[in-house]
């Protein structure tokens, strides 16, 4: 019993990783295409980049948030391990950090410098 539901938890994790795989194509796709839109509509060169780049690090935010709970549940429940335990760690580390830097370029400024 212990063994299928494991089972069942490692492709809850394989489908929610691979939904933060395809959240980040999608986001790439929708914003090139947007980006392409601006420029058709000759929006400037300055404001379609910052569009783009703005809903592109959205998109990967979103996915980072997904790939992330896959990985927790992988390592919490499918195979809890001290290793895996580090592995975890160290993946949400990286995650935080490129939180941290997608946040500043799409606001501009420091997370603690903003209006409230």
């Amino acid at each position: 019993m212990e063994n299928v539901l494991v089972n069942y938890l490692h492709l809850i994790a394989i489908v929610i990783e691979s939904i933060g795989v395809a959240v980040i194509i999608l986001s790439a796709i929708g914003s090139l295409l947007l980006f392409i839109k601006h420029l058709t509509e000759e929006v400037s060169w300055p404001e379609s980049y910052h569009a783009f780049r703005t809903n592109f690090a959205k998109g990967i935010l979103l996915g980072l948030e997904f790939l992330v709970a896959g990985d927790i549940i992988e390592t919490v429940t499918v195979k809890p391990s001290l290793n895996s335990l580090y592995i975890l760690a160290l993946i949400v580390l990286i995650r935080t950090f490129l939180s941290f830097s997608l946040s500043i370029e799409i606001e501009g400024k420091l997370p603690w410098k903003r209006k409230a």
